[in-house]
């Protein structure tokens, strides 16, 4: 019989048997991080460090997805330094954990901002709110809920959208994600047809992502007519609405405006998420501050809802950062704090209509092949140029003018100073392609000209006048 001292090794074979093996081969023992890849880094945050590398003095970063000055630096905005100093100099300031939830006071005043004070759900107490780690964290609490406690598991998103959407949206467990189009590359435009039809077409329960205002990354938004075409369709194959609203005040200027959308949907006795940010209309973007919005139809199920957003939060982050959420409460709960930041926020959009209205003048000016009026009906600091991944990449080695290969450009990232030189660069690029290609202005202008012959329909107009005009009509 065998006892257990028949399976001891001594100490020295054990030595042995070490230096045998190290012997046997000069390699080092297999980690087991072996089989982790480097994977390709987020395109725009690897632009800025191309961007920061490069040393030439006419350099231009229009990737960043931040505002710019016109002196192209960063801006904290006054009335938000006035209630930071605040935040800290509050004798009864600590730094306690915030609940699961959030800073009570940012959720109330964040919602109320999305909503409307005078909102019938928020009266009838059939709202649901928890404060993010921003807009990203609030996505894939959304989408962690959706997936796992409604069990949604099929996605629309629209093409072209946020690259993080479908990232988030896999991971947290969706099966299925599937496109939608948006972006109409040949007009440059709305593609509503499109849309619809995908829509229209649908899974029956499925989950749809849409912009509430200023998409990211085309800059074009639907009128309210289109949104109104676009709910019809969402209700037809009972589709449910997931709104990542971003820039809302930092789209036309006017918050009540850019929450539209929203508050449309929410009339029109939707079941929903949203998801808000307030990186960019706040300027906190390192501070991180979000708020997931949820609309039911039963008040008695908030209560519900709530509890399973926090047990998602349990085991993401525990509970939200405290000092961003605190300063963005000031802001919106004090009357003259709201109306300084209301127009510090008209004057950063006006900015950015100013250089888009420039843009385009130069452009036309240099008589620059293509048709580019596109850029002046978009919204917020990104347009989508039109511009194709070659020429972009042109722009970069021969311009040292920096953007996404979609084209996607910044706006904020123009100013006085660089506003000529980036637009007789495009030009030179664009014109270089279209002699390259046979084409010339005419011709394009021809093409367009035709195209928009054929459609009459409307559909895809996305001009504040029509806007105007349909809200005019229906009153």
């Amino acid at each position: 019989m065998l006892c257990a001292t028949d399976f001891l090794i001594s100490k020295a074979n054990i030595i042995n048997l070490s230096l045998r093996k190290r012997c046997s081969s000069n390699e080092c023992p297999k980690s087991a991080f072996g089989n982790v890849k480097v994977t390709i880094p987020a395109e725009v945050f690897h632009l800025t460090k191309l961007y920061l590398e490069d040393k030439n003095e006419n350099k231009v970063n229009l990737g960043v997805g931040a505002y710019r000055t016109d002196e192209n630096k960063p801006y904290v905005l006054p009335i938000v330094k006035k209630c930071e100093f605040e935040v800290v100099n509050d004798p009864k300031m600590n730094h306690e954990y915030l609940p699961m939830s959030g800073n009570p006071d940012f959720v109330k005043a964040a919602t109320e901002f999305l909503l409307g004070a005078d909102c019938k759900a928020l009266a009838e107490k059939r709202v649901s709110a928890v404060q993010t780690v921003s807009g990203s964290s609030a996505c894939r609490l959304a989408a962690e809920f959706l997936a796992q406690s409604l069990k949604r598991r099929t996605l629309y998103l629209p093409n072209p959208t946020w690259e993080n959407h479908a990232k988030i949206f896999k991971q947290a467990g969706f099966k299925q994600i599937k496109e939608y189009p948006y972006w109409n590359s040949k007009r440059l435009t709305l593609d509503m047809p499109g849309l619809l039809s995908a829509l229209t077409s649908a899974t029956e329960g499925a989950v749809v992502i849409l912009h509430g205002t200023a998409h990211n990354p085309t800059g074009l938004d639907p009128t309210k007519k289109q949104w109104k075409q676009i709910a019809e369709a969402m209700k037809l194959k009972k589709l449910f609405p997931f709104i990542d609203i971003a820039y809302q005040g930092f789209a036309t200027g006017d918050p009540e405006r850019d929450a539209w959308a929203v508050r449309y949907l929410c009339n029109e006795g939707f079941e929903l998420m949203a998801a808000q940010s307030f990186s960019k209309n706040m300027g906190l973007y390192n501070e991180r501050v979000g708020n997931l919005v949820t609309i039911l139809n039963d008040k008695e199920l908030v209560a519900a809802v709530t509890s399973q957003l926090t047990l998602f939060i349990r085991t993401n982050y525990s509970n939200p950062p405290a000092f961003g959420s605190r300063v963005v409460a000031k802001v919106l709960s004090d009357k003259q704090n709201k109306e300084e930041w209301l127009t510090t926020i008209k004057e950063m959009t006006d900015r950015v209509k100013k250089m888009r209205k420039e843009l385009l003048e130069i452009l036309s000016k240099l008589k620059t092949p293509g048709r580019w009026d596109h850029i002046v009906k978009q919204r917020g600091m990104f347009s989508y140029s039109g511009l194709t991944e070659q020429q972009v990449e042109k722009l970069r080695k021969e311009y040292h003018i920096y953007m996404l290969k979609s084209g996607r450009i910044n706006v904020c990232g123009l100013n006085t100073n660089n506003i000529d030189y980036v637009a007789e660069s495009i030009d030179k690029v664009v014109r270089d392609a279209a002699q390259k290609n046979g084409e010339s202005q005419s011709d394009t202008k021809d093409n367009s000209d035709k195209e928009d012959a054929i459609i009459k329909s409307g559909l895809d107009d996305n001009s504040d006048e029509k806007d105007a005009m349909v809200t005019k009509s229906e009153a």
